[in-house]
């Protein structure tokens, strides 16, 4: 089984692949300030209420946008799971060009949605991602990452007016049914969700006219099924499509000599087919 976490700077999300099969996942808060036990007791304790066996899992994949976590969640992959995590960076094996002036600015959850999107719908296609930031990223009809578009997320929007908004309470973002407002409640949903709706459509308005009107629009993340039932263009709403590009990434890193070792019937060939491998990968 593979174990794939995503680390977003709001939520972590985490996923239990059997082969490539989605049997579990988890979305949880991103704490900074937990140590490597605490997340791995917590991990386990996941495990335990799913009736899954954490002595299955045979690799680690990890998607993060919070450096300060990466030391603690590796060596909560090293402490709990008895392997060493991969890590979405520049040199691991995508199978994707990235097109952008500085490579290694571009977020790996960006990347990840990415080929995951190009390897479910094809291409050219838009990623909207509804997270802490709405990411727009896009793939060419060839596979090649892009580029794209950051805007606020809904979420730190909406926290920014209650907090500088002394009369204004917090309400839950959802389609009030109008536009007109009534009542406070009802005309802060308004702004919120027509405004973020139209926000979506005029950026992917704007991206269609460079890519062409039949692209393929996917969305994700938190806000996802939300905005897509009121956007012209949103045609896919899929909740695990990082998850899946987590799953598919791993597959094109899987070490090689691990391959090698379950072909070769002797220990002989074994250690052939290794100096192969290494040579490969040098």
């Amino acid at each position: 089984m593979l174990l794939a976490v995503d680390v977003g700077n709001t939520n972590t999300v985490l996923g239990v692949f059997r082969d490539a099969n989605l049997i579990a996942n988890w979305r949880l808060t991103t704490a900074r300030d937990q140590t490597v036990d605490e997340y791995g007791i917590l991990t386990r304790d996941l495990f335990t209420i799913a009736k899954l066996d954490p002595h299955e899992i045979r690799g680690v994949i990890i998607s993060s946008v919070v450096p300060p976590l990466n030391s603690t969640l590796e060596g909560m992959a090293e402490r709990y799971f008895h392997t060493k995590a991969l890590f979405v960076e520049p040199g691991v094996r995508t199978g994707m060009p990235v097109h952008y002036d500085n490579p290694q600015e571009v977020g790996a959850d960006r990347i990840v949605n990415s080929i995951a999107a190009f390897a479910k719908y094809g291409g050219p296609c838009i990623v909207v991602d509804f997270g802490t930031a709405i990411n727009f990223d896009v793939v060419s009809e060839r596979g090649e990452y892009l580029g794209g578009a950051l805007a606020p997320g809904i979420g730190i929007s909406a926290e920014a007016l209650f907090a500088r908004a002394a009369r204004l309470s917090r309400v839950e973002i959802r389609d009030p049914g109008k536009i007109i407002g009534t009542n406070t409640v009802h005309s802060m949903q308004a702004g919120l969700f027509y405004g973020f709706t139209d926000l979506v459509d005029g950026i992917l308005d704007r991206i269609k006219k460079v890519m062409g009107k039949d692209t393929r629009v996917i969305a994700t993340g938190g806000q996802a099924s939300l905005i897509a039932q009121a956007s012209r263009h949103i045609q896919d709403v899929d909740e695990f499509l990082t998850l899946e590009g987590l799953r598919i990434i791993w597959e094109r890193n899987k070490p090689a000599k691990h391959a090698a070792s379950e072909r070769a019937p002797t220990a002989g060939a074994m250690r052939a087919t290794g100096k192969s491998a290494r040579k490969r990968e040098s």
